[in-house]
């Protein structure tokens, strides 16, 4: 209790101590050459922003006539017209501070001289920033640099720090302070930007070395990127003086809750780490679950990518991959069997219509002229008898249904030219009168069928 009652009273000193800066800074401001400074710096602003909007819309249709240019460029460019009347503002600022010193004591462009450095690194940091990609770490840096830059201009760092340390709570023996916080989260962002760049170029490496298989490559940049992200983050805390065996029980908890809680996900996880160390299925497979038929687009840490012929993409657990049955059509190689069935009048010869239905299937592309297709009787039917074609194709990504269409549309192009005819069933229906029927027969109660 009395820790908590002296912490607040720092914070307290630390607070009306900063205020009495502020008020001083105030009571300057009322003196002439002070005031001076003010409205120098106010009609600086005026004319950057009179010269932003005069120069802004011959920048942009300059820009819009620039087709072709690279993209880098190009963002430059916006970064450019976007910061038009902040640049315009650094550029009239450091000639007003330098003739200031010419003309006065450099005590009397103080003021002019501070708001110029403040200018000039925030259109700095605004222009480095715009080097990183992703938008909340940028918009983050960007944040965090201007606050950092304005505090130490105004000198001002020693009592934010004191004011950020005051501000703690203590877990045990461990005192965790909103100034070790902020340093833990600028350390762990600069380690995870650090962690990612590597893993990037890391990971394009693995994808370039055709020796390694596609599953084992997806496994190699999973566990590099578990490595590095996991190392920034104990790294970071660490270096910002955190106690991590003070975290031990803590983490422990949580893990056993987590383990109670996400038993489908953990599941999924380590079926993502057994297909990715059987090799039973690989990115570019095609493969068939239930009704699901397509090729596997992405291997992930919880799912598998599948993308139909249809467009859609299926998000499969890795779960059901291990324990339901898949039909992998390009486990070993990319060779699948398709088998069509059809039938010819009982008045064509078969030989002929086995013959001519090979020669048919050859002529298909896609179909497979090595692996010569082969055709059977399988049955003599009601009215025709029954053949299957079997052919092979090596590109089963380019669908099946396909394939099947053409190979039979070429049968009843080669059926039609060489007479032959494909039955189907046909009934004969006679309705029956009063009339009486000759000795012997039978008179039927409704209707007789004939096939």
């Amino acid at each position: 209790m009395e820790e908590e009652i002296n912490t607040l009273e720092d914070a307290q000193e630390i607070a009306l101590g900063v205020w009495d800066q502020v008020q001083v800074f105030a009571l300057n401001l009322l003196r002439p050459w002070n005031a001076y400074q003010v409205a120098i710096i106010v009609g600086l602003v005026v004319v950057a922003h009179v010269l932003s909007r005069l120069f802004g819309p011959r920048l942009h249709d300059w820009m819009r006539a620039r087709e072709g240019w690279p993209k880098w460029r190009m963002r430059f460019l916006v970064l450019i017209h976007r910061r038009l009347r902040l640049i315009f503002f650094v550029l009239l600022s450091w000639p007003a501070v330098w003739i200031m010193r010419e003309v006065t004591w450099p005590s009397r462009s103080y003021l002019l001289f501070i708001v110029a450095q403040l200018a000039l690194a925030w259109l700095i940091i605004a222009i480095v920033t715009r080097l990183i990609t992703n938008g909340v770490i940028r918009s983050a840096v960007r944040y965090v640099g201007w606050t950092w830059v304005t505090l130490s201009i105004l000198d001002l760092t020693d009592e934010a720090q004191s004011l950020l340390e005051s501000a703690a709570i203590e877990i045990g023996e461990m005192r965790l302070s909103l100034w070790v916080i902020l340093q833990g989260i600028a350390v762990i962002m600069l380690l995870m930007y650090g962690a990612r760049f590597i893993s990037g170029t890391t990971s394009a490496r693995i994808r370039s070395n055709k020796e390694i298989s596609p599953s084992m490559q997806v496994l190699a940049i999973k566990l590099l990127q578990v490595v590095l992200y996991g190392a920034a983050f104990f790294i970071g805390l660490k270096a910002v003086g955190v106690d991590l065996t003070g975290l031990a029980v803590l983490s422990g908890a949580i893990g056993v809750g987590l383990g109670f809680g996400l038993q489908k996900v953990v599941s999924n996880l380590v079926s993502g780490v057994i297909l990715l160390l059987d090799r039973s299925i690989k990115p570019g497979d095609v493969i068939s679950l239930g009704e699901t038929f397509g090729w596997i687009n992405s291997l992930g840490a919880r799912y598998v990518s599948i993308t139909t012929r249809d467009g859609k993409e299926y998000l499969i657990p890795n779960e059901d991959l291990i324990t339901g049955q898949v039909v992998n059509w390009s486990h070993s190689n990319d060779y699948v069997r398709l088998d069509i069935y059809f039938g010819t009048a009982y008045a064509d010869d078969p030989h002929e219509v086995r013959r001519i239905a090979i020669e048919a299937s050859q002529k298909v592309e896609r179909v497979l002229s090595f692996k010569k297709p082969v055709c059977h009787i399988v049955g003599f039917g009601d009215s025709s008898v029954d053949y299957i074609l079997r052919f092979w194709i090596s590109d089963p990504t380019g669908g099946l249904t396909n394939i099947r269409g053409n190979v039979y549309l070429a049968l009843w192009d080669a059926f039609k030219e060489n007479g032959i005819s494909i039955p189907f069933p046909q009934r004969e229906v006679r309705l029956l009168g009063n009339d009486p029927e000759p000795p012997g027969s039978e008179l039927p109660t409704a209707a007789s069928v004939k096939d």
